[in-house]
Parts: C-alpha cells; sequence; structure tokens
C-alpha cells in the first residue's frame, strides 16, 4: 500500500472514529510533579484485566458447564490442548496478580489521599472494582469441578446462607437449589464469564474516564507552582513506565506458571467422599479467622468482618475530610487501614504455618495429589465416562470386574491363605487344563478344597497325544478361536471312550450335568463363567462339594463382566495383569 493511500485510508477512518483527537489527548496529557513509577498500578491493573479476559475467553472455548462434563473438559484442556496448559495458568496466576495489584493500587491511593474531594466517586467505583474481582475469584473457583472447588464452595454458598434476613435465599439463589449441582455450576460460569465481565468494564471505563477528568493525583507537600514547573507530559515519560510495569506484571504471571507448576486440578468433585478444603490464598485471612470461633460467632466474623471492613473502605472519603494529604497528618485513616492490612497478612501467614504443622493434613493432601494425578492419567488414556468427574477411575479396564474380584474373591483365590483354586493369567488355557488333568489335587488346583481326597477327581491316565486331545477338547469349550479341529474330534472320541471313563462323571452335551462332577459344555466360556458366578453349588457345576459363595445379587452387566474378566485371564500373561491400573 502507498504512503498515500495509507494517508487516505488514515484520515478516512478518524473521520468516522476520532481516533487521532483521543491519541493527541493521550499524547497531551501531563503528570504534575513529574512521572513516577507509584502511578504505574492502575494500567498494570487494567492490562493484567485484559490478559484474564483474553485467556479466559480461550479456556470457554473448551469448557463444558455441566456437572458430568467440566472436570473432563479442563483435564483434556490441561493435558491434550495446544497451549491449554499455558493458557489455564496464565488465567489462575493472573487473577493472583490482579488481587495483588489491586492492593497496591488501593494503598498508593489512600496514602496519596487520592479518594479526597474531588475524587471520592473515583474511590468509590475502585472498591467496587475490587469486589467484582473478589467475585471473580470466588465464581472461578468451581468452575473445574474439582474436589477443592467444591468443598471450598460448599463453604462461601453456607457462609452466604448465614447471613441475616435474605441468607436462604441468597444460599438458594447461588446454588439453585439446596446442594451444590449442575445449577450452581451454570449459574457460577454465568456470573463468571457475562455478567461481572459487563459490570467490570462499564465501572472500569467510568474510573479512566474520572481519572482523566481529574488527573493523577501529585504527591503531597508540594505547591502548586512546584507541581506546574516539575510537571512532564505523560508520554513518553509516564506511559514507558507503565508499559515496563506492564512487562513485569507478565513476567511474573509467567515465572509464576513455570514455578508452581501451572494451575491445580485436583481430583473429580465427589460429594460422598470428605475433602480438607482450602480457599485462594486472598481468602485464607477470614477462612483462618474462622477457626478462632464457633457457633453463632462464626456467622458474627464471616459476615461482619468483611462487612465492616468493605463499609470502611466505602465511607473512608468522607470519614476522612480534611483537606490535608500528608501521611503523618491521617494517622487515624491510614492507621486503621495498616491495621486491617497487617491482620490480615499475619491471618494468612498463620493459616500456612498451621497447615506445614499438620502431618495429618499433608499425608491427605499427598493422597488427594496422587488421586487427582491418576485420575488425569485416565482420562489422558481412557477417556472421562458420560458420568463424568468420579466416574473417570472406573474407566480403566474390567474396573468393575476387578472390584468385584478384590472385594470378594481375590481372599480365596490369590495368596498364600487362599482355599480354592489359583484364578491368574493363563487361567482356563490350554497349560492350566493340562496342570489340572494330570493333578487335580494339587496345590494349585483342589488341593485346598473339600474335592481333594476321595470325593475329587482322579488324575487321567492319558499321555502324550491323547492328552493333547482331552486338552484341546475342553479348551475349545471356552469358545477360543484357535482350538484344533482334528485334536477336538480326537479329544471326543477320547471322551466317550468307556476306557477313558470321562462320561461316568461328567457330560459334554448342553446344559446337561455330569453323574458326579460338573457339565462341561461352554466350560470357561463367559456363559458358563456366568451361570457358575450365579450358582457354583448348582447341579450342573459343583453340586453340594461347592465351597463358592454365590454371586447371585451381582447386577447382570457386572456379573457379565467377571466372567469376561475371567476369559480375559485366559490368554493374559503376568506382565499385562500387571499393567492395568489399579482398582481404587
Amino acid at each position: 500500500m502507498s504512503t498515500r493511500r495509507a494517508a487516505g485510508l488514515w484520515a478516512w477512518l478518524d473521520e468516522r472514529v476520532g481516533h487521532r483527537r483521543a491519541l493527541a489527548d493521550l499524547r497531551a496529557a501531563r503528570m504534575p510533579g513529574g512521572a513516577s513509577m507509584m502511578y504505574v498500578f492502575g494500567w498494570a491493573l487494567t492490562f493484567l484485566l485484559g490478559v484474564q479476559m483474553v485467556t479466559g475467553i480461550l479456556l470457554a472455548l473448551t469448557y463444558s458447564p455441566s456437572v458430568s462434563a467440566a472436570w473432563a473438559s479442563v483435564a483434556y484442556l490441561e493435558d491434550q490442548t495446544t497451549w491449554g496448559h499455558l493458557v489455564r495458568g496464565l488465567h489462575h496466576h493472573g487473577a493472583s496478580a490482579v488481587v495483588i495489584t489491586t492492593g497496591l493500587h488501593l494503598a498508593q491511593t489512600a496514602i496519596y489521599g487520592a479518594y479526597k474531594r474531588p475524587r471520592e466517586i473515583n474511590w468509590l467505583l475502585g472498591v467496587v472494582l475490587l469486589l467484582f474481582i473478589l467475585g471473580f475469584a470466588l465464581t472461578g473457583y468451581l468452575l473445574p469441578w474439582d474436589a477443592t472447588g467444591y468443598a471450598a464452595t460448599q463453604i462461601a454458598t453456607g457462609i452466604a446462607g448465614s447471613t441475616p434476613i435474605v441468607g436462604d435465599g441468597l444460599r438458594q439463589g447461588l446454588q439453585g437449589g439446596n446442594e451444590l449441582g449442575n445449577l450452581t455450576l451454570t449459574r457460577f460460569f454465568g456470573l463468571h464469564v457475562l455478567i461481572l465481565p459487563a459490570l467490570t468494564v462499564t465501572v472500569a471505563v467510568l474510573h479512566i474516564r474520572l481519572y482523566r477528568r481529574h488527573g493523577p493525583t501529585p504527591r503531597w507537600g508540594r505547591p502548586p507552582a512546584e507541581l506546574a514547573r516539575t510537571s512532564q507530559p505523560a508520554w513518553p515519560h509516564q506511559r514507558v513506565r507503565d508499559l515496563g510495569a506492564m512487562a513485569l506484571a507478565l513476567a511474573l504471571v509467567i515465572i509464576a506458571h513455570v514455578t508452581f507448576g501451572g494451575a491445580p486440578l485436583e481430583e473429580p468433585a465427589d460429594p460422598s467422599a470428605e475433602f480438607d478444603a482450602r480457599p485462594a490464598w486472598y481468602f485464607r485471612p477470614l477462612f483462618q479467622a474462622l477457626k478462632y470461633v464457633d457457633g453463632a460467632a462464626e456467622t458474627v466474623v464471616a459476615i461482619g468482618g468483611p462487612a465492616l471492613v468493605i463499609g470502611y473502605l466505602l465511607l473512608l472519603p468522607w470519614l476522612d475530610r480534611k483537606a490535608e494529604r500528608a501521611p503523618r497528618q491521617r494517622l487515624a485513616a491510614l492507621g486503621l487501614l495498616a491495621i486491617i492490612g497487617v491482620a490480615g497478612a499475619g491471618l494468612l501467614a498463620r493459616s500456612y504455618v498451621d497447615d506445614a504443622a499438620d502431618p495429618g493434613l499433608a499425608a491427605r493432601q499427598q493422597a488427594s495429589a496422587e488421586r487427582a494425578a491418576h485420575a488425569r492419567s485416565l482420562a489422558r488414556r481412557f477417556g472421562v465416562p458420560a458420568a463424568g468427574g468420579p466416574s473417570v477411575f472406573q474407566s480403566v479396564p474390567y474396573y468393575a470386574a476387578r472390584k468385584v474380584w478384590v472385594a470378594r474373591c481375590a481372599s480365596c483365590h490369590e495368596g498364600d491363605e487362599r482355599k480354592a483354586p489359583v484364578v491368574g493369567p493363563g487361567y482356563a488355557g490350554r497349560a492350566w487344563i493340562r496342570g489340572f488333568l494330570v493333578a487335580p489335587a494339587a496345590d494349585a488346583y483342589f488341593g485346598r478344597t473339600k474335592l481333594a481326597g476321595e470325593a475329587g477327581m482322579p488324575a487321567v491316565e492319558q499321555t502324550g497325544a491323547d492328552l493333547d486331545a482331552l486338552v484341546e477338547l475342553i479348551y475349545a469349550q471356552t469358545g477360543a478361536t484357535d482350538a484344533d479341529a482334528a485334536l477336538v474330534a480326537r479329544g471326543q472320541e477320547l471322551f466317550s471312550d468307556e476306557e477313558v471313563a470321562c462320561t461316568d462323571c461328567h457330560s459334554i452335551a448342553r446344559d446337561v450335568a455330569g453323574d458326579s462332577g460338573p457339565g462341561l459344555h461352554g466350560w470357561g466360556s463367559r456363559r458358563y463363567l456366568e451361570s457358575l458366578l450365579d450358582d457354583a453349588g448348582a447341579p450342573r457345576h459343583y453340586g453340594p462339594h461347592s465351597g463358592m459363595a454365590r454371586f447371585d445379587d451381582l447386577a447382570p452387566s457386572v456379573a457379565r463382566e467377571v466372567a469376561d474378566y475371567l476369559v480375559w485371564l485366559r490368554t493374559a500373561t503376568e506382565a499385562e495383569l500387571a499393567a492395568l491400573e489399579p482398582v481404587r
């Protein structure tokens, strides 16, 4: 594009937008008494709010505000989305930076007496912005729907519910019911991404507009003539400092992201589980203060404490109406602010000291961190089931089956104290069947059961090819697709041979019990194993010799999965079994 065309486009845009005058006004602004780093906090805060807006929009593109999908969407963003870990980390630590910068801006404004006439309205707008910022922090904490956010929000809504007169309605309005759930999450999401941003932008624009009207508050103790003589244009003197403060703020947020490993994501929220709730650091002073009271005093501290602090900030321009701005002449007003700040810092520090001195808490937090890491690992490998949240722990292969196995089967079929045949990798495979036929009373088979003696099965006398044929016949009953048809046919001949005498005790016909032993049709298949679980003492199975409890209380889907798990063991190796995620 030629210079002439660029100038024409610039002029066309200015005629419609008026940006030249706005830029000129920005350059023409002056700093009475000269530029100073004490004036950078407002612009640094504006920049950080912009960072929060941009990262928040990016987060919203992958977030799903529902109980079943919220945690899964955040875990997906963190672990599987390009730059997702960075974006969420900047948003998380940026929130802390916003709170800190707001506090510094408030302190600088108070020290300079910038709440005095004619800047009272701008001070009030600043306090309102502080409340909105804390509102962002409170509503955003729940959105991941993890254990921390859930537990902390329960406490926060409980405090809101203790407000006299309007408490119950306020809590119901925030929660959308008696308990935290989908309506709570969608309402907090709406507040966080729609209502609070709109209100914050509106108030921030008014705040900046009044700042432009009244200009910066110069340092106290300097006469007007000196202020005029030492004044400097905002550009470049002050604006360079502002840009430096913005760059420093962003650098510190990035450093915090790297140092703390991004934003935390705890295990999925489980309303039935206990959790040691800890709020974000900027709410910890109130959390610590509540430890020192109980009963009705908790409500007084939880509601009255913040109300008194905010009330004092709002009334400060009228409580300190004298014209003097020198801090030594405003010791009462600034002293009370200092007491509030020191008390808050002390309670904050004490909260962390108490936690560090509690070994039980450290152990529970470590266990929770391990569960969180485990949940995220499962989400990466297997996804999160439609039920969402805690169901991620059930996404491991054969979860329901192995949970039943650990609770009701392992004590009998695993370990030194077992009292039934070993069931593990290779169960119902060729090697397992061969070992059983050769020595059914061996320790790994019926050696620890009622079938180990005379009531049990004698060892087969066949060897070599005949033994191979009998093994293949029984192996084929499992439904294995690699059974050798010729060997199976030979095995059927041997099975029916009167000299071999298998039919004296067993039947291989469908659903027919043997005379004194189990029916073998479909032995080891899923259908057979489901029937065995339902009633191992049925005539088709072990009859009165069965020492196995019935599993007829299992849901059909769970019984089917247990049977599938046992079928899977036939071809599984010890390494493959060990590689399965542990059932928790």
